[in-house]
């Protein structure tokens, strides 16, 4: 009888989840109507307006779950101008969604809200290409995200699971740019949540992403000392050129580390022709593998701006640092990982691992401590371009999976078998 009772119980447990995810592929045709409209709303990281629009439609829809809402001012991002100063820009706000703080097991969603796209770029109009792709502006990075998390919430809510998962949804207006008003947040979130789910998009085949490495953006002021090209250019001190030999022995790092990317990305100095330049300032963008590799780099930078200081005339000054630590797949996220791959095998998707030269917040979880899975997006391509695009039928796809993942940290791990 206690047999039989056990296998009516693992039966009904088994039809509810299946109702449940079955909600979620007639919902399908929903979330993409809700994806189309929201792409539409120009959010580029420093479109204040957009942001707040979007972030009005959002509330609109997580108004629909319950819970408890705060809108958090962020810090402006500092960053240096092309005469070499410091600069404040604001940023837009990150939203905050909260149920059941106290429940036994606490999840941390996440994704951001702003684009690359600014309000002048020609691409912002969604485009159906055909019945499994649609084209727009952040439809795959990432608001295809934010709809999947959406649903897989929707679902949750009303399913006999509820009440056992607390959630706690971070949605940030500036991870575009490396989260420097919002980075914070997510740290402080991975204090008070014992697992987390980030919504950036999956890679085209529908693998996830592991390990990631760590990026840091370095703005190098060089100063110099300006003198007449024809009558005094012994008596100046070009800084364009100092800049010049400085990359080029910041770049020589890589030979020794092939893991360590350096690319600079931007260089700014000089005026008139016949002027030697006193200021030149270049920007870099850093990528590690380890911390190891982190702290080599940052006392490299620290050297090499020591010896070039030491020239006459010649100051050398470095600013900014790694927004994102590395992140390694620890063993508290494989164990995650194994069940998300569990939870894919019965929705029929082979999920694979991979590693990533790209950043994102989770980088930042892993550091704090808690155990992540960083891709649960939809599939698409063509991330950042005038072409980018979502899979249609990973919409439904990545709800259902991002459910059955709640549902195993619930307790309840579910078996078609």
């Amino acid at each position: 009888m206690l047999g039989q009772g056990l296998d009516r119980k693992r039966y009904n447990i088994q039809r509810m989840a299946e109702a449940t995810l079955n909600w979620l592929d007639t919902h399908q045709p929903d979330m993409l109507r809700l994806l189309t409209k929201w792409a539409q709303i120009n959010t580029g990281t420093f479109n204040l307006p957009g942001l707040s629009r979007f972030s009005n439609a959002v509330e609109a829809e997580f108004a629909l779950l319950g819970g408890q809402l705060k809108r958090l001012d962020l810090p402006p991002m500092q960053s240096i101008d092309s005469s070499g100063n410091v600069i404040q820009t604001p940023l837009g706000q990150a939203l905050v969604f909260t149920k059941r703080p106290n429940a036994p097991v606490k999840v941390l969603l996440g994704i951001h809200m702003d684009t690359v796209y600014p309000p002048t770029h020609p691409f912002q109009r969604v485009t159906r290409i055909d019945e499994k792709t649609l084209q727009g502006p952040g439809v795959a990075d990432a608001k295809g995200g934010l709809v999947v998390l959406l649903f897989a919430l929707r679902a949750l809510e009303q399913s006999d699971w509820a009440d056992k998962i607390g959630w706690e949804v971070l949605l940030n207006p500036d991870e575009e740019i490396g989260s420097p008003g919002s980075g914070h947040l997510f740290v402080e979130a991975a204090g008070r949540n014992q697992y987390g789910l980030i919504f950036e998009p999956a890679l085209p085949d529908g693998s996830l992403v592991g390990a990631r490495k760590g990026s840091g953006n370095f703005t190098v002021i060089v100063r110099g000392r300006s003198a007449h090209a024809g009558r005094n250019y012994q008596d100046g001190r070009s800084a364009i050129l100092a800049a010049a030999e400085f990359i080029t022995a910041l770049n020589a790092v890589q030979r020794d580390q092939p893991d360590i990317t350096i690319n600079c990305g931007k260089i700014e100095g000089g005026g008139a022709l016949n002027v030697v330049p006193d200021l030149a300032i270049a920007r870099f963008n850093i990528r590690v593998s380890n911390v190891q590799d982190q702290h080599h780099i940052e006392a490299q930078l620290a050297q090499l701006a020591a010896e070039f200081g030491k020239r006459d005339g010649i100051r050398i000054e470095i600013n900014g640092g790694f927004h994102s630590p590395p992140k390694p797949l620890d063993e508290r996220s494989s164990r995650l990982f194994a069940m998300a791959q569990a939870a894919g095998r019965e929705l029929g998707l082979d999920l694979n691992i991979r590693p990533s030269g790209g950043a994102c917040d989770g980088n930042r979880l892993v550091a704090a401590g808690l155990p992540v899975i960083d891709t649960l997006g939809p599939s698409g391509g063509n991330l950042h371009g005038d072409r980018e695009f979502v899979r249609v039928e990973t919409l439904a796809e990545r709800s259902k999976l991002t459910l059955k993942i709640l549902m195993a940290l619930a307790g309840t791990v579910l078996s078609r078998s």
